[in-house]
This record gives structure tokens, C-alpha cells and sequence, in this order.
């Protein structure tokens, strides 16, 4: 018995003494770096609330590969739609009048409010005056011949905004969801903030010139990746070649839909004041590319344009899937914790773009503290992954522990704390 009352005493006189180690101690140890193994190992559930640290915009250049063509176009910008790399750009910040591209923003949020069940392809819209009067047959601009007082199902319009153009059908989709088209683009706003289009504002669901209506090549080409991206679903209405709505047919303005097949969308768009515009979109051998064309002076530049770049980004460069989201990448000693060591893993899959035949040469480094403190909560960094090729920082990604880790108990802990004042 005595024994055993010893044994408490000196347990409880190591916690008085040692107790506030914790907040003494640093959480982790200095950091230490290794290369990361390129296998696949995945673990538990997805990583719902991380995301990878940001990437740069521009890819490595590599003196093997001729410079980008340059479209006779105000800006432009070639992107890469899986990694959101930047393959060649200019002037692609700059504020500019969007025109008709402005019509993938409305129908985004059309898709959006598709996907939650808000909206359904066959609900039926009214087609109002101010939509007639603003964007239909009496207009100069393109529409869809849309009645006053037409029913017509939301498929139509859908079909009427993306292949048409049509004014009056963007309008009364922005009518039917936001019940006016001056709060519908308010809603088209706080959307460009959420994409990180902090260079566009928008001022209506059309294009048509408004002093709020601006956007820039850049961000026109997030908006586009994020089509892709999440609609995957509705993405095939930029594909459609041509449309006839009572008894009136048109064909897509997007000429590079029949001039290569790979081409599968997205939108044109014109104004006197933006000029001939275009975002493309094609895909070969599983690599997306979209390209962007500002403020061209005819049709035939802003196709030509768009073509160049995207021949030359197939060319010369390449999508690499390099690690998968919760793959194990390196693991580390934790202290205090229920478990003696912890392995990190990135938010999400990494994929980067970068020149043809370059993947074998890409460098794989993590850095990690030597120890760490529990507890440890999964979403919160622990280290970063950083990728280069030929010595130049391509990437960098925060990693984070694979799994919670929970603190030990108060004996597992005094221990540590000992182990700990021996290891500092």
C-alpha cells in the first residue's frame, strides 16, 4: 500500500511540476525536410474543409519551348483547366468590357441554382416586357425572338442564352431566379467573389454596356474552369452547333466548334466597345485548355487567336497528376498524444502543368517539424509540400495530419513532458 501511495505522490508532484509544460514548450520541434515518395497510399475520409495552398500563375519556362503566339487581341490568356496554371498571358488583369461572356456568369448561376434543386430544366418562365423590351426581337442585338407572355420551359432559355446569345433569354432566367434583373446582378457580384473574380463586377445578366459591367481575361478564365468544373453536367450546351425556337433557327457564334473537334465550348462576345471576344475551350488526350481573347478586331482573330494558343499549349506542355488527395507523404513523432506518430497528407490531389517530358525531373520536398503536440486537429497545417524543376519553386502546398490525434492522459502526457525537456 505504501508503495502505491508513493507512486501517486511522485505522479501528482511530476504533474504540479511538469503541468505547464505545455504552454512552455513549443508545439513542435525545428523543421525537417525529406523527399516525398511518388506511390500512392490514401487513407480515411476526404479532407472536406482544407484546401491546397495557393499556386503561381505562371508555369515553368524552359528554354527548349519557343515563346506563345501572340493573338492580335487586347489580352488573352491560355490556362490550363485541371491545374488553373497559366501558360501564357497578357494585359490578362486588365479591366475590360466582357460583352456576351458576361452570359457565362448568368449561367453559372442558373446551373448552380439547377444543382440545388432551386430550379428545374423543365419549370416554366413567362417571358416579360422588360425581357422583350431590353433583349428581344425590337433590339438590335442578338436574342431569341422571344414573345411577350411566352411560356417557355427553362431548357429552352438555357439553350436560347449559351447557342443564341439571346438577351431576352438571359434576362428572364435572371428574372425567374432573382425575380428582377437588378438583383439578379447584385447576385451575379457577390458570385465573382466567391470565384475570386476580384477584377469583375457585373451591372446585368446580358453583357449589354453598363457602367457596373467589367471584367478581366483572368477572371474570365476562372469562370470558365469553374463551369468545367462543377457543371460538368450542363456543360454540353456549349457544344450545341445550332438552335431553332419557333421556327427560327441559329447557329452558334463560335466558329472554332466546326473548324477543330476537340473544341467544345464556351462563348463569344461582342460590343463596339469590347470588340470581337472569345473564350474557348478544347480538350485532347484528357489535358483541358481554355483560352481566353479580348478586344479582337474581326471573328476571324478572335477564332485564329484562340486556335494558336491552344495548339500551342497541347504542343509543348502537360498535365501531371504528381500526389493524390491523403496520400502519405512523410510521417512525424507526435507528443502527448494517444499515438507516437502522425503522417501528413495534402488537402486535395496535385496536379501541375508543365513542359512535355520535364515530370521525371520534378523535385518532391516536405517539410515537417520533428515532433508535434497533441492535440491535433486534420485541418490545420503541419507543414508544406514544395515542387521545383531545374531549382525553381514550381508549387507549394500545405499538408496536413492524416487523421485527428487526441491528447493522452495525464500519465501518458507527464511522461512526455519529461521526454520532452531532455529532447529541447
Amino acid at each position: 500500500m505504501n508503495i502505491v501511495i508513493c507512486r501517486a505522490m511522485i505522479i501528482v508532484s511530476m504533474t504540479i511540476v511538469f503541468g505547464g509544460c505545455k504552454k512552455d514548450l513549443p508545439a513542435a520541434a525545428g523543421p525537417e525536410s525529406t523527399s516525398a515518395s511518388s506511390s500512392s497510399t490514401t487513407s480515411g475520409s476526404p479532407l472536406l474543409t482544407m484546401h491546397a495552398a495557393a499556386k503561381p500563375e505562371t508555369i515553368a519556362s524552359s528554354a527548349s519551348i519557343p515563346p506563345a503566339p501572340k493573338p492580335e487581341a487586347h489580352a488573352y490568356v491560355l490556362m490550363d483547366a485541371e491545374s488553373g496554371m497559366i501558360i501564357a498571358a497578357s494585359n490578362d488583369n486588365e479591366r475590360v468590357e466582357p460583352a456576351s461572356l458576361t452570359k457565362l456568369m448568368t449561367s453559372y448561376i442558373v446551373f448552380d441554382a439547377l444543382k440545388i434543386g432551386k430550379l428545374k430544366l423543365s419549370d416554366i418562365v413567362t417571358i416579360s416586357e422588360h425581357a422583350w423590351k431590353i433583349g428581344g426581337a425590337v433590339t438590335d442585338g442578338s436574342t431569341s425572338f422571344l414573345p411577350i407572355g411566352a411560356q417557355v420551359p427553362v431548357e429552352t432559355l438555357i439553350q436560347g442564352m449559351i447557342i443564341q446569345s439571346g438577351n431576352d433569354a438571359s434576362i428572364a432566367l435572371a428574372e425567374h431566379i432573382a425575380g428582377n434583373e437588378d438583383t439578379f446582378a447584385q447576385l451575379m457580384r457577390v458570385y465573382a467573389q466567391r470565384l475570386n473574380m476580384h477584377g469583375s463586377s457585373f451591372g446585368n445578366a446580358t453583357g449589354l454596356p453598363s457602367p457596373l459591367g467589367y471584367s478581366t481575361a483572368h477572371d474570365l478564365a476562372l469562370l470558365a474552369q469553374a463551369l468545367v468544373r462543377d457543371f460538368p453536367q450542363y456543360y454540353h450546351y456549349f457544344s450545341v452547333k445550332e438552335f431553332t425556337f419557333n421556327n427560327t433557327t441559329q447557329h452558334n457564334r463560335n466558329g472554332l466548334l466546326l473548324r477543330d473537334p476537340s473544341v467544345d465550348g464556351i462563348k463569344t462576345g461582342h460590343t463596339d466597345a469590347a470588340g470581337y471576344c472569345l473564350i474557348s475551350s478544347a480538350k485532347r488526350d484528357g489535358m483541358r485548355l481554355i483560352s481566353v481573347v479580348m478586344n479582337t478586331p474581326s471573328f476571324k482573330a478572335r477564332e485564329d487567336g484562340s486556335l494558336a494558343l491552344l495548339n500551342y499549349g497541347f504542343s509543348f506542355y502537360e498535365t501531371k497528376h504528381l500526389f493524390a488527395k491523403d496520400q502519405i507523404l512523410k510521417t512525424t513523432v507526435v507528443r502527448k498524444g494517444l499515438e507516437k506518430s502522425i503522417a501528413a497528407v495534402p488537402a486535395a490531389d496535385i496536379t501541375l502543368t508543365i513542359p512535355r517530358g520535364r515530370a521525371p525531373d520534378i523535385k518532391a520536398e516536405v517539410s515537417l517539424p520533428s515532433l508535434l503536440i497533441a492535440p491535433l486537429d486534420r485541418t490545420t497545417s503541419i507543414g508544406t509540400l514544395s515542387l521545383t524543376l531545374d531549382g525553381k519553386l514550381l508549387s507549394s502546398y500545405d499538408v496536413y495530419p492524416a487523421h485527428d490525434v487526441a491528447q493522452a492522459g495525464i500519465i501518458g502526457r507527464t511522461i512526455d513532458s519529461i521526454r520532452l525537456l531532455f529532447t529541447h
